[in-house]
């Protein structure tokens, strides 16, 4: 990340390193210096991306002997789910994840009858501090590492294949990094999980780049970083105001990068990608849902590549946030079409299941 971007995690040990951090010629490396033959790293790749496999005992193809030694060195166990928690007859289904040193973090699993999506985390808390965000308020504990990001998604995958979740056995096509934390501040794990997630197998996961949505709440410089990647991934806007004013509040890093800014760096990356961009706007009850704020959103949209996704806030528990009036959500729709931008609005799971991400883990803290 560039030097002016100072949204660092405290010190804390570091997680067991993993074959998801790993491209295929370091995962090479480890194998011949376990002193076996340096397929054997594509076998356990195939296994882990392929066959979403991490126990070696399973992998048959692995010399007897070797198995436990090459589990310990590169598939040791991150994550344990504290629970899973699910509604809408369990199409959703909500994890509780502790890493190796006891922190916790979300994913949330979502099928629809055309698409399966996942909702992963970047970082255990969020050091934004968004005051209507769940996590926000719980602040940054630390960074997730690829292997900790990447092993969500394999895990979930798993389940969902061996039938685990409701609607039988399916595949994931879709990840979204809109769990919990900011993840272009954790720019250079989540760049790297995005390359596991969608290299072909066995070097990754086989998942489409145009499958991949990341999401920021505007970190100018790591935008640009992104564009220069010069990936399909999706890129989300989290704006929640059009004025500055308001957004100074509502999301505090626009008092370093202000509204325009942030727009215009969306708009290169639609410029070089020419993938449309996704403006989250969270409506919020008598705070940010009124009809000239919709007109201003509109005229600073229209005639871009971009697309509204209007997510009724879920609100946490105490917090005095609330969603807003349907009257008042038809009202900024039909004003942000008035302007000929494309908008949409977010179907509303997981509401009984704490679905805001960080409410789970704010319970069981």
């Amino acid at each position: 990340m560039p030097a002016e971007l100072t949204f660092a995690a405290p010190r804390r040990a570091k997680p067991p390193r993993h074959l998801a951090d790993l491209s295929p010629d370091e995962r090479r490396t480890v194998v011949t210096e376990l002193g076996e033959k340096p397929f054997r790293a594509k076998q356990l790749a195939q296994h882990y991306f392929g066959h979403l496999e991490s126990d070696t005992a399973n992998m048959t193809d692995l010399p007897a002997g070797a198995r436990e030694r090459l589990g310990e060195a590169l598939l040791p166990t991150l994550l344990t789910p504290v629970r899973h928690i699910t509604c809408d007859n369990g199409m959703t289904r909500k994890t509780l994840w502790r890493a190796f040193d006891g922190v916790l973090f979300e994913s949330v699993l979502m099928r629809y009858p055309d698409r399966v999506t996942l909702c992963v985390s970047s970082q255990a808390g969020c050091g934004m501090n968004c005051p209507f965000c769940a996590t926000g308020q719980n602040g940054l504990t630390r960074n997730l590492s690829t292997g900790e990001i990447v092993d969500q998604i394999v895990a979930v995958a798993r389940d969902l294949a061996r039938g685990e979740v409701a609607g039988g056995p399916g595949r994931i096509g879709n990840i979204v990094f809109m769990g919990m934390g900011e993840p272009l501040a954790n720019y250079k794990k989540v760049l790297e999980s995005v390359r596991r997630i969608t290299d072909p197998v066995p070097g990754g996961l086989g998942i489409s780049q145009r499958g991949v949505t990341v999401s920021t709440v505007g970190l100018v410089p790591a935008i640009d970083k992104l564009i220069a990647e010069r990936l399909q991934v999706r890129l989300a806007v989290s704006l929640h105001a059009p004025d500055d004013e308001l957004r100074d509040e509502l999301v505090p890093v626009n008092n370093r990068w202000k509204v325009a800014e942030v727009l215009d760096a969306a708009w290169r990356y639609a410029g070089t990608t020419g993938r449309r961009v996704s403006i989250e706007y969270a409506l919020i009850k008598d705070v940010n849902d009124q009809a000239w704020r919709a007109d201003m959103l509109g005229e600073l949209l229209a005639g871009h590549l971009v697309h509204v996704n209007l997510i009724p806030l879920n609100p946490t528990p105490g917090s005095k946030w609330t969603a807003s009036r349907p009257e008042d959500e038809r009202e900024f729709v039909r004003r942000l079409q008035a302007h000929g931008v494309s908008v949409t609005i977010r179907d509303t799971r997981g509401q009984e299941i704490d679905g805001a991400c960080g409410q789970l883990a704010a319970a069981e803290l």
